[in-house]
């Protein structure tokens, strides 16, 4: 029979930490908490398997489970010594969501759940404390009222607001027990013309209710949103834990907090975190109230502290990873709500599995697993430059490092709506919820008026790599009117502020930002990474600053220069417009004459800063249309500048119009028909190089002839292009070694890569081109119906930041081994923007590439990805 739900408590746990996808991670971790003898309030899980079949059963219970819970429930009531529903002892308890990974704040808790009009007078009697018994029974009807019946937040919110108000108080904890008592009642009344119906009494109905609502939550806007964002897959599900409750709000001598093992933010070895004194945990989480740090705690509580500690370092010893801890004190006591591996910044990320490694804690091949790929890109992000002047209007907390700068924005829909228009946006809240997610994506920033280190905006934006500034309480946020109140200093929507997440400062207007300084350990990291991967890591580069930065972060050598974009220059553009109107090749020749000591000049320049490294420069690939004006004004210009009539200048934008430009006459069949083109920018790299070998130098050439689909094309071009060559160094008097080659990009040439490999030194997969043609789709126009296709899982990820790998994959694979099975030394690589994608890279590995290529500040993720893939499958 299949068990359906696992018992935790009283020294014992069926479940362990090794069943997080049945349990869950938090069930997992709360059992294995359990085992090591840790103080953890007793409880039960019921599995990620029992959310997959309600769903499967049309949004019902599969048969046995209720006799399970109850059986459950009957046990726990035994451990506690009191009942569910009794009124003179009653037993409560917490609901809360727990996916096999972490999704903070995506998915739904209910706290005191088992409170009606009878048992808070049992709980009053046997804690002689009235005014916890009503607070924690309106926090019940509150959460209930919104995570289960879908009466909105606010409008709770707004009625404690107005009791605060009338009473003349700003906290909920000098609000008095008759003032909870009345406010619990115009909570149910709010409840009642809400939904229509009474507030549920009977605690089997509301305990139903939450793990209903708990398991419906795996499939909330945000939740999905959110697993979009993270790769998480739609159908793991979501465990449910009943646990008992354990309260921090029973007075001065109880609280609740959140911390973690290490800094979150930087990584540094120190225990750090918040805490409230008379709260439940919701309180810290949600930002309502700011916290205080959890070093205050050893004042206040220095028992507790001394526990905590040792707690917190047995944790991290016991799971060798940062923890992200959740406690409760009741009365003096501590009890552990949730243990688990914590949300850090990359920087954080790169310099505790360094340090963990220094301190023998882990080894290296740990360390270099243990950082997602992706996450550096966050230590690559831009900082205020320290020498700019700034204007500080606050000071918050410095919850998610980095700069942006963006124009003030209030609301996640318009955030993601500016965004989608190209601008830059700063989204400011009071605080933000999980329904802010798409909002926190779009925006280049996240601003709050409230909260903490630990509160929703904090934990998110860390996770996505944005920066954050949370809890800046001199911030007043007028969301009805959009406007931003900073000391009396008005901003309105669309003004521009700066805000640095590393010093939590607010600043004036748009800041100048410049790149980062990377540390130590990252190139430690960085430094085993490369000692285990098998695969090289170029760039992709057209100018020798892109080749420099590159350089910097470790790329080995170029795996795509494009030409076409050392055309665009002002003198550059004419004479290579004044090329496209030529009437013949001599015209032509001459007008390429003019462009050639530009061309020589750019790729020395490259060839330098990739000083003794391979270097694969793509001839020209794009039609010619697009170098010539379609505006009636600019062509007049233009016909000016050339001597010739705009009806001769029109006539050749004419001609050049093609149905389908991508399809049409470009890449080599540009060459094939104007020969003279690639021979000039031949001579350009031969003589650029010539000139470097003459310095002292060491150029490493390699010649790449774009959309290939026959043998015939390449072996043409190939002829041509080594005749210039070789009479470029034979009138130079140098010797160079140099390769040509293709890309493959047209699906044919993959099926027909052993023919092509006979002429060929290498293949770089043009991945790009080859999904645009495989799929038929434009990259260009598909921004129509991507979303629908992703939303209705057509398709699982945009084709062009992932590889699709059963389809377009299965040509890469060809063509690799075809080329091979002709040219067992072929060289074979990747050039589209999917050379800097982890998932890619790995499939890249796995094909047996010799190298992937990407953009300059993605060269380190690759370097990390092509390690972790290797780990994972190692190479023979």
């Amino acid at each position: 029979m299949t068990k359906r739900v696992y018992f935790f408590g009283g020294g014992t746990a069926e479940g362990n930490g090794q069943m997080r996808e049945l349990l869950g991670g938090k069930g997992a971790n709360l059992a294995e908490m359990t085992l090591l003898g840790i103080p953890v309030p007793p409880g039960f899980t019921i599995t990620t398997e029992m959310c997959t079949a309600y769903y499967a059963l049309g949004k019902r219970w599969p048969e046995g489970l209720e006799e399970e819970i109850k059986a459950n429930l009957k046990r726990l009531e035994d451990v506690m010594g009191a009942r569910f529903g009794d009124p003179s002892n009653p037993l409560l308890v917490s609901v809360r969501s727990g996916a096999r990974v972490s999704m903070p704040g995506m998915m739904d808790t209910i706290l005191n759940l088992g409170l009606n009009d009878e048992t808070v007078q049992g709980l009053i009697r046997r804690t002689g404390n009235p005014r916890f018994a009503w607070d924690s029974y309106r926090r019940f009807v509150h959460m209930y009222g919104d995570v289960v019946l879908g009466v909105p937040h606010e409008e709770f919110e707004a009625l404690i607001d107005r009791m605060k108000e009338e009473k003349g108080v700003t906290h909920d904890t000098e609000l008095d027990a008759d003032d909870l008592k009345r406010l619990t009642e115009q909570y149910k009344e709010l409840v009642l013309k809400k939904t229509g119906k009474p507030f549920p009494s009977d605690p089997w109905e509301q305990l139903r209710g939450a793990i209903n609502a708990v398991f419906e939550s795996w499939n909330t806007p945000r939740a999905v949103r959110y697993r979009e964002l993270h790769d998480i897959p739609n159908d793991w599900g979501t465990a449910v834990n009943v646990q008992a409750m354990v309260f921090g709000n029973l007075g001065n001598t109880s609280g609740t907090g959140v911390a973690f093992t290490r800094n979150p933010s930087t990584g540094e070895k120190e225990f750090y975190g918040e805490f409230l004194l008379n709260a439940q945990g919701e309180d810290v989480v949600a930002g309502i109230r700011t916290p205080e740090p959890i070093s205050r705690l050893k004042e206040l509580m220095p028992d507790v502290f001394a526990q905590l500690e040792d707690i917190y370092r047995r944790l991290e010893q016991h799971y060798k990873d940062m923890q992200d801890i959740e406690f409760t004190v009741q009365e003096g006591k501590l009890y552990m709500l949730q243990t688990r591996s914590g949300k850090r910044t990359a920087q954080a990320a790169v310099r505790i599995a360094v340090e963990m490694v220094e301190e023998g804690l882990i080894d290296e091949r740990t360390a270099v697993m243990r950082v997602p790929p992706a996450q550096l890109d966050q230590l690559l992000h831009k900082q205020i430059d320290p020498n700019a002047k700034v204007e500080v209007l606050t000071k918050g907390l410095p919850a998610s490092p980095g700069a942006a700068v963006g124009r003030i924005v209030f609301n996640a829909e318009d955030a993601e709506a500016w965004a989608a228009r190209g601008e830059s946006v700063i989204l400011v809240r009071r605080e933000t919820s999980p329904e802010d997610i798409g909002g926190m994506h779009a925006a280049a920033g996240i601003l709050t008026s409230r909260g903490g280190m630990t509160s929703h905006a904090a934990v998110v934006a860390r996770g996505m790599g944005k920066c954050c500034v949370a809890g800046a309480s001199e911030l007043r946020v007028d969301e009805e009117n959009k406007q931003l109140i900073i000391n009396g200093r008005v901003f309105k929507e669309g003004d521009w502020i700066t805000i640095n997440g590393s010093t939590g400062e607010v600043i004036a207007g748009r800041v100048k930002l410049v790149d980062p300084e990377l540390s130590g350990h990252f190139a430690k990291l960085m430094e085993w990474a490369d000692q285990f991967r098998a695969l090289k890591v170029r760039t992709n580069a057209d100018t020798p600053e892109d080749a420099k930065k590159a350089r910097e972060f470790g790329a080995e050598g170029i795996g795509l220069c494009r030409t076409e974009h050392m055309f665009f220059g002002e003198e550059r553009i004419k004479a290579m417009r004044e090329m496209i109107l030529a009437k013949d090749a001599e015209a032509r020749r001459k007008a390429l004459d003019k462009l050639l000591p530009y061309q020589r000049e750019d790729f020395y320049g490259i060839f330098k800063a990739m000083d003794g490294l391979p270097v694969t420069i793509r001839l020209l690939d794009p039609p010619l249309h697009e170098f010539l004006p379609h505006d009636e004004e600019l062509i007049k210009e233009l016909a000016q500048e050339m001597g010739v009539s705009p009806d001769e200048v029109k006539a050749k934008v004419v001609s050049l119009q093609e149905f389908n430009p991508m399809l049409g006459h470009r890449g080599c069949r540009l060459a094939i028909t104007y020969p003279e083109i690639y021979e000039m920018q031949t001579r350009a790299i031969f003589e650029a190089a010539a000139q470097l070998k003459a310095e002292g130098g060491n150029p490493i050439p390699e010649v790449m002839i774009p959309l290939v689909g026959t043998v015939q094309e390449l072996k043409i071009l190939k002829a041509r292009i080594r005749k210039v060559a070789d009479q470029v160094l034979a009138e130079k008097g140098v010797s160079i070694p140099y390769t040509i080659g293709t890309m493959i990009e047209v699906p044919r040439a993959a099926l027909v890569a052993d023919k092509i490999a006979q002429e060929a030194d290498f293949f770089s997969f043009g991945t790009n081109d080859l999904t645009q043609m495989t799929f038929g789709f434009s990259r260009d126009d598909m921004g129509t119906f991507l979303p629908a296709y992703l939303e209705q899982g057509i398709l699982e990820k945009d084709p062009f930041m992932t590889l699709d790998q059963s389809g377009v994959g299965q040509l890469v694979e060809i063509g690799t081994q075809r080329g091979r099975s002709a040219n067992p030394n072929l060289k074979v690589g990747i050039c589209g923007e999917h050379g800097g994608d982890p998932e890619s890279v790995k499939f890249c590995h796995r094909v047996g590439m010799d190298y992937v290529s990407c953009s300059p500040y993605r060269v380190p993720i690759a370097r990390l990805a092509a390690a972790q893939a290797n780990l994972e499958n190692p190479r023979a």
